[in-house]
């Protein structure tokens, strides 16, 4: 591939314009909030307020036209939003009845409580907003390092094109400080690469020849060249976006009870407002103005603004946590199902393990020679995108064999490969194969290679036949190192009381040495897609709700099964990713188990919000019916609720 690209010498690097796609510097601003534009008008109404009663002792007339400006400032968005509610939706909502309450209590003279009500609700209105735009800005800040343009070699000369028109195979300069537009693997240079704003590492990644590397990552001080490897809509960052738009229209099912609990309560409340507005003068023989002033202190403290800011705020919090981790939820209703978690699942090949796995023996049955037959086996496996067949390539490979051309390769589903080198038809696939065959003619020792494979796969190791015709030619015993964080992740999830699963195809003696190494609590081997899909099914009847953490194409079916699934992120297969409901960006599975416990950690505060919320709702309702609160206290302990319910969802941000 280098040596029919036309590489420009490394001294063009220094010359041109200004690279295409550099990023722009991103500073901290610690005055977003303040230039929320709710927030703006927010406080503009209280500070409008303010003047208003301070000018009420000498103008009245003055100060009422400042209350007014107070009340339009501070709740035009939220009666607008109320009014869009009643007319589009035909529905009542919490930002109609503040609204109503406010105005109830301006038309008898209290326009300072009004205006103090329409000024706390404002606040914490845009608070809650911030609180969204600042989620999402954690999960989709690397938008905006989408490049735009990339530079294509071609025959030697540089041209900026679009990353449109970018194809496979397609050789890219990137100079120091770009962003790399596209996947791929690089073919010349070295450098650091800083991959945070998809993996969340915080320190930049070494790159050099043959390392791959991801579109929307940042070059560091070296020029690469990179050779592009998917199309720019098949990108790992474009994917993500995908997943940030899908993660912005999805909400847990607490968060859709909570809303239709909302209209019926509304009612509810609008009802009864009407009923204490016109029945106590009448049966209890209260005045006008004192019922009027009840009923609107009742609106409220009754309705229901505290509440409904319990579940979301704390959500979006956690997500955005997760997101600045490397771990990119695809909506709440996962979180809050995460949460609730009784069991892992983890598909063994490139989750539990390395997902690279090296021949480690190969054995030539007798009037077999090793080199010719290995050089059999990786020309018929070289027809196979199998790891396993992979790893078969590359040990003929590094023994310096020359492949043969196959005829009639095929697939053999649930077992392995076979084909025809020089005439002879050969198959290479599963060892279980043993366990069906006779000793004669087949062999003239088959207990010697039962016991080769018992003492292989007791090793660790996964085994496979090589068949020549209806003989064992040979045996390949393949094995796949642990992720060094493996055994970690599994304790981690013990400690919090959670069940881990390993499924795996491997047989039964392969998959228990590794469980034994792991330590994982079960183990189900021999496995095909479908059966792994039934044993997911198994594991929620017997136990509830289970994460299946899987990175293949015969993973998706599982992954879909399971109560949440879990992609990996960076050597993940697209169908895995696009059924996943949770991608693990680094690929590091020590992150599940405080993901997890992050899942859980918001789910207690959803649940001290909605306690709360309740609890206030109630003592003030009963505080007005039995002796009656001042509207002021009734503001200030209904709206700072509402503030404080917030405020403790944010603490999932730290």
């Amino acid at each position: 591939m280098q040596a029919t690209k036309h590489l420009p010498r490394e001294g063009a690097l220094s010359r041109g314009a200004k690279p295409p796609g550099s990023p722009q510097p991103r500073r901290f601003d610690p005055r977003a909030m303040l230039s929320n534009t709710e927030m703006q008008a927010a406080l503009g109404s209280g500070l409008i307020m303010l003047l208003a009663w301070a000018v009420g002792g000498w103008s009245q007339i003055l100060s009422i036209i400042l209350y007014v400006i107070s009340y339009t400032i501070g709740g035009w968005v939220k009666a607008k939003e109320g009014v869009e509610t009643l007319v589009k939706e035909r529905d009542l909502d919490v930002n109609l009845l503040m609204i109503a309450a406010a105005l109830g209590a301006a038309t008898i003279g209290y326009w300072n409580e009004g205006a103090m009500l329409i000024f706390i609700f404002a606040l914490s209105g845009a608070l809650e907003s911030y609180t969204m735009e600042r989620s999402k800005k954690d999960i989709s800040s690397l938008m905006a390092l989408k490049p735009a343009t990339a530079v294509r070699i071609e025959q030697g000369a540089m041209n900026e094109v679009d990353i449109e028109q970018l194809s496979i195979g397609d050789l890219l300069l990137v100079r120091p400080g770009e962003l790399i537009p596209a996947d791929g693997l690089v073919c010349r240079g070295e450098s650091a690469v800083d991959q945070s704003s998809i993996t969340g590492e915080s320190l930049p990644v070494e790159k050099s020849s043959g390392h791959e590397v991801f579109a929307g990552t940042v070059n560091g001080e070296g020029p690469l060249y990179i050779e592009v490897t998917k199309a720019a809509g098949n990108t790992l960052f474009s994917r993500i976006i995908k997943m940030v738009e899908e993660a912005e229209t999805e909400v847990p099912d607490s968060q859709r009870f909570i809303k239709r609990l909302e209209a019926v309560y509304a009612r509810v409340v609008v009802g009864t407002t009407l009923v204490l507005m016109l029945a106590p003068p009448f049966l209890l023989d209260w005045s006008w103005s004192d019922t009027f002033y009840k009923a609107m202190v009742f609106l409220v403290v009754a309705s229901p603004c505290a509440l409904v800011s319990s579940i979301m705020p704390a959500m979006l919090s956690a997500i955005s946590k997760s997101a600045r981790k490397g771990i990119l939820f695809k909506g709440g209703l996962h979180l809050e199902n995460m949460a609730r978690t009784a069991v892992v699942a983890f598909d063994k090949t490139g989750t539990l393990t390395e997902g690279v796995p090296q021949v480690t023996d190969f054995i030539a049955g007798e009037g077999y020679d090793e080199r010719e037959l290995l050089m059999v086996s990786a020309s018929i496996e070289n027809m196979s995108r199998h790891p396993l067949a992979e790893a078969i390539v590359r040990k003929a490979e590094e023994e310096g064999l020359v492949l043969r051309s196959v005829q009639d390769s095929k697939s053999l589903t649930g077992w392995g490969i076979e084909g025809t080198v020089d005439g002879k038809s050969w198959r290479i696939g599963k060892s279980n194969l043993l366990d069906e065959l006779s000793s004669s003619p087949v062999s003239a020792d088959l207990e010697h290679w039962k016991s080769a494979r018992r003492r292989l796969e007791g090793e660790g190791k996964t085994v496979s036949l090589i068949m020549d015709g209806e003989q064992i030619a040979g045996m390949i015993a393949l094995q796949d190192s642990l992720r060094p964080q493996a055994k970690i992740a599994v304790r981690k999830l013990q400690q919090l009381g959670i069940k881990v699963a390993m499924l795996t195809g491997d047989r039964a003696a392969t998959a228990e040495a590794i469980g034994a190494k792991t330590g994982v609590d079960l183990i189900f081997a021999d496995l095909l897609p479908e059966d792994k899909v039934a044993h997911v099914r198994a594991l929620r009847e017997q136990y509830g709700h289970v994460v299946m953490v899987g990175d293949g194409v015969n993973d998706a079916p599982a992954l879909a099964t399971a109560t949440v699934g879990l992609g990996m992120g960076m050597k993940g297969s697209g169908a895995a990713l696009e059924i996943a409901d949770v991608v693990l960006m680094n690929d590091n599975i020590e992150e599940i188990a405080s993901t997890i416990a992050l899942a859980r950690r918001s789910q207690r505060i959803v649940k001290q919000n909605m306690i709360f919320a309740v609890t206030v709702i109630a003592t003030l309702v009963i505080s007005n019916l039995i002796q009656g609160i001042a509207l002021p206290l009734g503001v200030v302990g209904h709206e700072g609720s509402t503030i404080l319910v917030i405020l403790n969802g944010l603490r999932l941000l730290r």
